[in-house]
């Protein structure tokens, strides 16, 4: 993509390439503000939390504040796609199952009813019968069936959006590392964003969505400690056995799934690499990104075992043929950060970070979202509740949002000697 190096002033300077800051940009662009997108690395690279090959998309969530953000964000992949001219996601059912006492499924089933999603709540004989023995669950557990699921094709939608950014007029840079923001203390209005290279940027407005680098950047720029841990994670693909391919397919009736419980356990449908289903499990290695391990940050005898019980045989359960490595931005409570840095910036610098492994599918909300805090300085559109996402809600608990259910994520200390 081109861009231009003799202009460096901008209305709204974006820090940060990966599904958010690509969203943003697209966003902001298409309003007709200049826009002006900054990436470390090259741009669809694979050091970060947005590259690989699908991503799940599902309205089951236990908090039931997220559903509104997923429904918008359903809405909007599909505008996307009309607009770029091909699919980056794939409907499918959603699945859900765990022990029919745990509090996260129960909060499930709660989320469908008050918002009218439609679902189907089945004991182990249902489940069986409704997926003809390919997935199968202990006499304690129950299954939920909805109909609001399906995989995104995460490489393919950051470039969507870079281009649909770029047709709007967006200037992009990659291979850009942004080393501070400031003040613009000379014009007394805005922000200077300067790099590594020496090269500066005013821009009215900044929007920092830096992935598992934002608590480093936000250390330099405010001098707070951002409520973000980077974490490094492995997803796995397993081969399903022959003659059963066809039964896990994405284009038959097999669905996009969660598992409650320790470990959380998640997955997707056949679609990009034929013959493999993607079952992986929530967690990974606390680790810097700069010096990552770049090793198997999962918990292998446990998902063997998974595998084993759940699918009726069908799937090879000796260990994962391929593993792809992604990175996790993970805040105490899960939730996400969408606010203002304030401080010395007030309302000039929105941060959102802290994604935690399940933010993807909600990006085009997400980039709506901080579009208009940054030019607006408020959300007007959309039904989202903002207050679940402040920044300073660790003021209060350190902890963050309180819920009434355990943690999911299983975290592991980063070593390049250490197993999970």
């Amino acid at each position: 993509m081109e861009y231009s190096s003799d202009n460096h002033r901008f209305d709204v300077i974006v820090v940060g390439a990966g599904v958010m800051g690509s969203s943003t940009a697209y966003q902001l662009a298409k309003r007709g503000h200049k826009t002006l997108l900054l990436e470390q690395f090259d741009f669809l690279h694979h050091r970060g939390s947005s590259h690989g090959e699908s991503r799940t998309i599902r309205a089951t969530y236990p908090e039931d504040y997220y559903y509104a953000m997923v429904t918008e964000s359903t809405r909007l992949w599909a505008q996307a796609q009309a607009e770029i001219g091909y699919k980056v996601h794939f409907p499918t059912q959603q699945f859900d199952m765990g022990p029919a006492d745990q509090q996260s499924l129960l909060s499930v089933v709660a989320t469908c009813r008050k918002h009218g999603l439609a679902h189907r709540v089945m004991d182990s004989s249902a489940v069986s019968q409704h997926f003809s023995g390919r997935i199968n669950i202990p006499e304690n557990w129950i299954g939920v069936s909805t109909e609001l699921g399906g995989v995104i094709k995460p490489t393919k939608a950051v470039s969507m959006f870079q281009t649909l950014a770029f047709r709007h007029g967006a200037v992009l840079r990659d291979n850009t590392k942004v080393a501070n923001i400031t003040r613009d203390s000379e014009n007394g209005q805005g922000v200077i964003v300067s790099t590594v290279k020496g090269e500066k940027f005013h821009g009215k407005k900044c929007i920092v969505t830096a992935g598992a680098w934002i608590g480093k950047l936000v250390k330099t720029v405010a001098g707070i400690d951002f409520p973000v841990e980077p974490l490094e994670t492995a997803v796995c693909y397993w081969r399903i056995k022959e003659g059963h391919e066809g039964k896990f397919a994405i284009n038959g009736d097999f669905p996009t799934f969660a598992c409650y419980g320790v470990p959380y356990v998640y997955g997707t449908p056949s679609l990009e690499f034929p013959g493999l289903i993607k079952v992986g499990v929530h967690g990974g290695y606390r680790c810097d990104p700069d010096k990552r391990p770049w090793g198997q940050g999962v918990h292998l005898e446990e998902l063997k075992e998974w595998i084993k019980e759940r699918f009726g045989g069908m799937v090879d359960s000796e260990g994962p043929v391929a593993t792809q490595l992604c990175m996790y931005s993970m805040t105490p409570d899960e939730d996400f950060v969408i606010d203002f840095l304030g401080g010395e910036f007030g309302r000039d610098v929105v941060v959102g970070g802290g994604f935690s492994g399940h933010g993807f599918k909600m990006a085009p909300a997400v980039g709506r979202i901080l579009a208009e805090l940054a030019m607006e300085g408020e959300v007007r559109g959309g039904e989202v509740e903002m207050k679940q996402f402040s920044l300073r809600r660790f003021e209060e608990n350190p902890k963050g949002n309180a819920k009434e259910y355990p943690d999911q994520v299983i975290l592991g200390s980063c070593s390049l000697k250490s197993k999970m």
